[in-house]
């Protein structure tokens, strides 16, 4: 889960992590009182969205009047901001920040993650901080620092002075650091983060240290222990058909594909898009309804699946260890005779009474292709979603 900048300063702050003085909005009046309660005669105008590169997008404007942070706020709010990292539809504006303008001597970067190779909590930093550090770390790898942090131990000192040190930091700027990848650390542990980042954590003309902007991703699957935290929820950022799926528990991911997907299992389900693939398909999704899938979830999927306008044609991978094939059979049956499915269908189901599914689905009077091979099946779907004969 993700949190808006906004919602993470106030963690920052809350851990002593210094922040800009700054306000949210949900309207244009709203914005315009917290210019006046902010003072100066400048902000800076931010929108609140769950995507990276929003200066790019015209999401970050710095305005001297109050007249401008009005159209502004005008056409950042009910707006669509498209991002490099939001595609073409964009995500919808509902907030802003209005935040006092920093003096910016220079730009760092700072974040902390899971390395899973290492198994460790993980600093990177970097002396290039700002709107192209993906780039800076593609072309110039040596400019991005990795500390890894002993689980045993935890954060150290020195580490935190050698970061400080490749930097260029020195004195109060050093400790400042120190101060403050300690407080990230306490919030990544006690939050159950996958990513905390700053970009760009910036010198001020001062001399001190702020971070300008706030990026922190949660574990959903951690959430049930921060009812707090998954109370910051928005799902207006999230894939419509992804935040259905987390109701009722099932996996999804959208895809640019064609081809609908619907399995029990992660690793079936990429062995699954691997065999479309190789047969020259496109995955419309990754599904997974789980080991001990029922038929109402089932019929769930199947709904969500057929939700989505792109969809040629669905192939629907069923193994059946703890779950029962049959059960699965008449959670299809139920969905496509619910879901009246305008789209060729093929099913292929084996394991656990796998031929008394089968044998459901051939007597069912539906229109679809009831497969044990799961070669064939991957085949015949892709060949369906191109228009050929079954």
């Amino acid at each position: 889960m993700n949190l808006h900048e906004y919602q993470a300063k106030r963690l920052f702050a809350d851990r002593g992590v210094p922040v800009p003085k700054s306000q949210p909005a949900d309207s244009v009046g709203d914005a315009v009182a917290a210019a006046e309660v902010l003072g100066g005669d400048r902000w800076v105008i931010k929108a609140q969205v769950h995507a990276g590169g929003r200066g790019k997008g015209g999401g970050v404007k710095l305005v001297d009047s109050f007249a401008a942070l009005r159209d502004e706020a005008a056409r950042l709010l009910g707006s669509r901001l498209v991002t490099p990292q939001t595609g073409a539809a964009g995500l919808p504006v509902h907030q802003v920040l209005v935040e006092q303008p920093t003096e910016i001597a220079r730009e760092l970067y700072l974040s902390v993650l899971i390395d899973r190779r290492s198994e460790r909590l993980t600093f990177l930093a970097s002396d290039a901080g700002g709107m192209d550090i993906e780039a800076v770390a593609a072309s110039e790898p040596r400019r991005i620092i990795r500390v890894g942090v002993n689980t045993a131990a935890g954060l150290q000192a020195f580490q935190c002075r050698y970061i400080g040190f490749r930097l260029g930091l020195e004195g109060r700027q050093s400790r400042q650091l120190q101060q403050i990848m300690f407080a990230l650390q306490g919030l990544f542990l006690d939050s159950d983060a996958s990513l905390i980042e700053i970009n760009p954590l910036v010198v001020t003309s001062g001399g001190d240290l702020l971070a300008l902007d706030a990026k922190l991703h949660l574990d959903d699957n951690a959430l049930y222990r921060h009812a707090d935290l998954a109370a910051l929820r928005d799902p207006t950022q999230e894939d419509a058909r992804e935040a259905a799926a987390a109701e009722h528990r099932l996996n999804y991911i959208s895809l640019d594909g064609d081809i609908g997907c619907m399995v029990n299992g992660a690793g079936l389900a990429m062995a699954t898009m691997d065999l479309v693939k190789l047969h020259g398909g496109e995955p419309a999704n990754f599904l997974d309804v789980g080991g001990g899938a029922t038929a109402e979830r089932v019929a769930e999927a199947f709904k969500l699946i057929l939700s989505d306008d792109k969809v040629a044609a669905v192939l629907v991978n069923i193994f059946g260890g703890i779950v029962r094939c049959d059960l699965i059979a008449e959670g299809i049956i139920q969905a496509v005779r619910e879901s009246g499915v305008a789209v060729p269908l093929v099913v292929r189901l084996e394991g656990t009474n796998a031929e008394q599914g089968l044998a459901l689905l051939n007597t069912s009077g539906l229109d679809l292709l009831a497969e044990q091979d799961f070669d064939s099946a991957a085949e015949k779907v892709v060949r369906a979603a191109r228009g050929e004969s079954k």
